[in-house]
Order: C-alpha cells, then sequence, then structure tokens
C-alpha cells in the first residue's frame, strides 16, 4: 500500500514534515507563516530554512505543493529535506556547504488544497494565476487563467492576493531577493512524458533578460551529469503562457527594484504523463493524473530528483564559479540559447 496516498482524515505530508522538524531540532529553523482554516482545523503553512544565516550569503529556495493536487511536489521534497537532516549528523561537506549558502523551503504552501486534493486552495483560486500579471499577446482560454467563476478550472480570483500567495511573496522577498546571488526551484507535476525545468517568462514569448545564466546552468549540469538527460530544460513560454504567475511577478519586481543581486526562478514539471502511460488504470483516479500512485513508482520518483536538488544547492553556494558575469561570455551563452530555442530572432 502507498503510505502517501491522500485520504479523507489525514494529510500524509504535514505529519511526516513535523516529524522531520522533531527529528531535526535545531538544524531546522522553522516557522508557521500562514494558518488556513479548513473545516474547523487550522493547517499550518511551515517555512524552513538551514544553513548560514549571514545577509550576504547566496540563497537556494525550495517550493512544492502550489497545487494541492500535484503532492508529488511536497513529497519530493521532504524526501529530500530528510536526507539532508539525516546526513548532517556525519557528512562533514554538508556541513561545511550549509556554512556557505542558505537554504529556505516552503514544502506545502497550498496546504488548504492539499487537504482537500484539488488543484486550487480552499477559495477555488489558482494560485499560479493568482499574481497580477497580464500575459503579453494570446493565451489560451482558460488555460492562461480566467476570472469567470471559481467552478472552471485556473480560477485567477479577483483582482487580489489570496493568503498562501502573499505568504510566499513575503518569504521570498525577506529571504531571497537583495542578495549577490539567489535561486529558486518550483516543483510540480501534470505536463507531458519529459521531466521539465522551466524558467521565466510564462507571461510572455519574449527573450528572458537571463537567458545567459539559464544556459550556463544548463551547461554545467548536463557535463557534471551526462546521465541525467531526462531533464528538458527550456523556457515556459515555448510550451503555453499564462496570466498571474507568481513567479514572474517576483522575477519583475527584482528586475525592476535595480538591484545588482542575481535572482531567478525555475519549475521543475514532473512529466506525470509517464506514469499514466505505464500503468493506465490511473486514467479512471484524478490523483492519478498527477501523481505516481504504485508504490515501486513511488519510491523511484523520490529518489529520481535528489541529484538535482544537491546540484542546485552546491550551484549556489558556488555561483561565483560559473555564474557568466563577463560580457563576452554573457554574449556567447545568450547566442547559444537564441539558436536553440528562438531560432528566428530574439
Amino acid at each position: 500500500m502507498n503510505p502517501l496516498l491522500p485520504s479523507r482524515n489525514t494529510l500524509p505530508e504535514l505529519q511526516l514534515l513535523e516529524n522531520l522538524l522533531d527529528r531535526a531540532g535545531s538544524a531546522v529553523r522553522a516557522e508557521c507563516v500562514l494558518r488556513v482554516p479548513l473545516h474547523g482545523r487550522e493547517l499550518p503553512v511551515w517555512r524552513l530554512e538551514m544553513g548560514s544565516t549571514a545577509p550576504d550569503a547566496p540563497v537556494a529556495g525550495f517550493f512544492g505543493g502550489i497545487h494541492g493536487m500535484e503532492r508529488i511536489g511536497s513529497q519530493v521534497l521532504l524526501a529530500w529535506l530528510e536526507s539532508l537532516v539525516s546526513r548532517l549528523d556525519w557528512d562533514v561537506s554538508l556541513q561545511d556547504l550549509l556554512q556557505k549558502v542558505r537554504l529556505v523551503c516552503l514544502p506545502m504552501i497550498n496546504v488548504g488544497g492539499l487537504a482537500l486534493n484539488t488543484r486550487a486552495n480552499p477559495a477555488g483560486v489558482d494560485l499560479m494565476r493568482n499574481a497580477p500579471v497580464e500575459a503579453h499577446g494570446y493565451t489560451a482560454w482558460p488555460l492562461g487563467g480566467q476570472r469567470l467563476s471559481r467552478h472552471l478550472p485556473w480560477y485567477r480570483g479577483e483582482h487580489r492576493l489570496e493568503p498562501e500567495a502573499e505568504a510566499l511573496i513575503r518569504v521570498v522577498r525577506e529571504s531571497m531577493l537583495h542578495r549577490p546571488f539567489a535561486m529558486a526551484m518550483d516543483c510540480h507535476s501534470g505536463f507531458g512524458l519529459r521531466d521539465r525545468i522551466w524558467f521565466p517568462w510564462a507571461r510572455s514569448r519574449e527573450v528572458p533578460p537571463h537567458l545567459a545564466e539559464a544556459v550556463a546552468l544548463r551547461h554545467i549540469f548536463n557535463s557534471t551529469y551526462p546521465n541525467h538527460d531526462f531533464y528538458l530544460m527550456e523556457p515556459q513560454s515555448l510550451n503555453y503562457t499564462t496570466h498571474g504567475d507568481l513567479w514572474d511577478y517576483l522575477y519583475q519586481e527584482h528586475l525592476d527594484s535595480g538591484d545588482p543581486g542575481f535572482f531567478l526562478p525555475f519549475t521543475l514539471e514532473m512529466g506525470s504523463w509517464l506514469w499514466v502511460k505505464k500503468n493506465p488504470r490511473q486514467l479512471f483516479d484524478w490523483f492519478g493524473h498527477f501523481n505516481p500512485v504504485l508504490p515501486h513508482r513511488l519510491k523511484r520518483v523520490l529518489r529520481r530528483h535528489l541529484t538535482l536538488f544537491d546540484f542546485m544547492l552546491r550551484a549556489t553556494a558556488s555561483w561565483e564559479q560559473w555564474l557568466p558575469q563577463q560580457e563576452e561570455a554573457r554574449r556567447a551563452y545568450r547566442l547559444a540559447g537564441l539558436e536553440r530555442w528562438y531560432p528566428r530572432g530574439g
């Protein structure tokens, strides 16, 4: 039996998270940033931090559970955090690494949606369509976000940020912006037969300002882990554009601020169609459209992305060694990105 399958009266991810906090003790700095009322309970949204508290330390942020139905995003983050906490007892290299870098994590942002097993939050709002960002050009309706009805998918809400979105924005502003270097990884599922790593924009098919840096990160990952070629890294807008993307909102805010520091958010889209292809019976279960159901496949997915998360943490700590800072290097990486993703100009 799969112990992480949801049931009416339990939220297994929250139990895993609270058990992890008990085990970690002072190694993890934990704060409840929001309480979501639901069915007579108040469900906590936890912010976890590890590592350096220096204001100039680079920051790696990991996020999951923005879409409650995509529970695997929270589950893979919790599996990785469990690994980190266990390694702290004996892994001197990890202890040294965390002296140099700050780790910020919101593993269960839409805790109400997780409890209800819905994509949207308890108010019916899709949090990734909720930010005050309007897409440029054509956007497929309703996929790109709609305000017609909360009873239809991809509902944006009524021109205000939902509490969960406000909590995420507040944590990113406090912990990640205005730092020399910060990267975010937001974990989702439910798109295609490949695991994709997306970077801004979601709102526009324009060439993103940090195309060169995204190409540089892709290069060092592929060079370091050539057997992990199951990831397809690309701009999100190559697939579709949307209104209201929270990461576009934060990314644009950082650009507008004129801050000289670096901030770039990524989204991991786990290819859930592959799980359905291997187990077609999942088509008859809405939960199975977005999550691995069979126990052996769940274990495989939980360990599949540990290398990627470790890489993101180490790349953040060592950002000065690979980030292109000379104009000549940036121009070369940008040209490589244009040739790969924008062959008709950009």
